[in-house]
């Protein structure tokens, strides 16, 4: 499954965005179109685990994703933290279709984790799990969750947060999260950059979250 992807054109000159599509010909996006879509294998490994295991495969089959890296050198490593001594975001976007007992529980709080990040907002269950040595997020802060107007049928949620991932600096996640109006499939776009670079290129990261819809095909 591949992604479709469109360039916008900024006036008569080169590429602004690149526009990408997911699987589900429902979901999209757009991101700058400097930024670089990451090695998909890397990606995978990093979303599913060791891909020679059968239940990785298994996810990997009820799933589409895609990530796009603002750095030079794209690397599905910067989905959780930044690189080197500079520091540029990331977006990750994954379309995955539920099983049928899954679809029999989908709610708010299942979509705030659709991007496997744990978003605990209970502070003795959140104090509890950041104790554990081998638990890599720490210093969970909650900044923003809104629950998304209904839209022909297609639920969502948007919650901004920040985490201290892997022993560096503050990241700041923007998570929008939606439930196709079928049930059927939930499509995510998270983007990170650290706290700092979150809050000098805010209006940049905004215009890439409020470009993520997805639409219910009529009939």
């Amino acid at each position: 499954m591949t992604a479709v992807m469109v360039a916008g054109l900024a006036g008569c000159g080169g590429a602004d965005f690149t526009y990408v599509m997911g699987n589900d010909g429902q979901s999209y996006f757009k991101v700058p179109a400097t930024w670089q879509k990451v090695d998909q294998k890397a990606l995978d490994q990093k979303i599913f685990g060791d891909m020679t295991s059968a239940t990785s495969q298994v996810r990997k089959q009820l799933s589409w994703t895609v990530g796009y890296d603002g750095y030079d050198r794209p690397s599905a490593d910067h989905l959780l933290a930044a690189g080197g001594g500079s520091d540029e975001p990331f977006a990750f976007a994954m379309v995955s279709t539920l099983t049928e007992s899954e679809q029999n529980s989908v709610s708010l709080d299942v979509l705030r984790n659709a991007a496997m990040l744990p978003v605990v907002v209970d502070q003795d269950v959140r104090k509890q799990m950041e104790e554990t040595a081998a638990y890599p997020f720490k210093s969970f802060e909650l900044l923003s969750d809104e629950v998304l107007p209904p839209k022909d049928g297609v639920r969502g949620v948007h919650v901004v947060y920040n985490f201290k991932v892997l022993g560096g600096p503050v990241q700041t996640f923007d998570q929008t999260a939606y439930l196709a109006a079928d049930g059927t499939r939930v499509s995510v776009l998270l983007i990170r950059c650290s706290a700092t670079c979150y809050r000098s290129r805010s209006a940049e990261l905004d215009r890439i979250a409020q470009s993520f819809k997805v639409k219910r095909i009529p009939g």
